[in-house]
């Protein structure tokens, strides 16, 4: 399985609107200037996200875009998912065609991988993420300041 920034960059886009959630709508721009996404990609990335009611948009001045949902209720997968991104190990893309017609020998491991990804992405919230990022930055800046002293 190989992530790709459609994935990376779609996880990072709604991370950045987690930060931001309750306070008002973000534009595209805002996110692509801070996180370094070029804003097509991320009108791409956001259609998707739209369709699969994970993001809400307004338009006109202090328009933008808004988690559907807490960040607490979104999972990384279903992020992941909304893009169109597979999170799948087999050749076969979970068929058990991958040994010409017929199941490989270690098919079921590739699948079980597959299954205890998914498993591990559906467990893990963008309010997660955003919490142990905070925690990360806090024990940082006492570091920091530790050191100073």
């Amino acid at each position: 399985m190989r992530l790709t920034t459609k994935g990376r960059y779609a996880v990072t886009a709604m991370l950045d609107l987690s930060l931001n959630y309750g306070v008002r709508p973000i534009t595209l721009a805002d996110i692509s200037d801070r996180q370094g996404i070029s804003l097509s990609y991320l009108e791409q990335l956001f259609a998707n996200l739209r369709k699969q009611g994970l993001v809400s948009s307004s338009r006109g001045p202090g328009g933008g875009y808004r988690l559907s949902r807490a960040a607490e209720e979104v999972t990384v997968f279903e992020v992941i998912s909304a893009v169109d991104e597979k999170v799948d190990t087999t050749r076969c893309e979970g068929k058990g065609n991958c040994s010409n017609g017929e199941q490989c020998l270690s098919h079921e491991i590739w699948h079980s991988l597959s299954e205890q990804i998914k498993l591990y992405l559906d467990s893990i919230t963008l309010g997660d993420v955003v919490k142990n990022h905070q925690m990360a930055n806090e024990s940082n800046e006492k570091v920091i300041k530790f050191e100073m002293s």
